[in-house]
């Protein structure tokens, strides 16, 4: 629905079996698997995309720290990446380390980009950056 319907190209098909995070968006706040969430189950919550946060010229914060740390290589996993990782500050502004790499778990990058993501979150976290757990 959201790609072949109304043309939002962040989420990204990436397994269908909600193993690799590519396909993350925000519905009612929390990061869900869009691959996985029948539209039928969204009923009045907002489905927020990372075509919501911002765009090139005006980025929020998270998207422009992934830019500033040059966090994306290939670049397919990058949104379902920042949805995940916005869904944590808005809920919590200022994670540990801890809560951003359990949080960011289930979110994969092949390209192995995993520092520069972290990087990237704790930029806007204010988090030092090897802060303790």
């Amino acid at each position: 629905m959201l790609r072949g319907e109304l043309g939002l190209n962040g989420p990204k098909y990436g397994c269908g079996l909600g193993q690799c995070g590519a396909c993350t968006v925000q519905l009612g706040g929390k990061a869900v698997y869009s691959c996985l969430t029948p539209l039928v189950t969204v009923g009045e919550r907002e489905v927020r995309t990372v075509e919501g946060l911002g765009g090139v010229d005006s980025m929020n914060p998270l998207q422009q720290a992934f830019a500033d740390e040059q966090a994306a290589q290939c670049g397919y996993c990058i949104a379902g990446m920042i949805m995940r990782a916005q869904a944590l500050l808005d809920e919590n502004p200022h994670p540990t380390e801890a809560e951003i790499r359990s949080h960011m778990q289930p979110n994969l990058c092949r390209c192995g980009t995993h520092m520069r993501i972290l990087r990237a979150i704790r930029r806007v976290a204010a988090l030092p950056a090897g802060a303790a757990a």
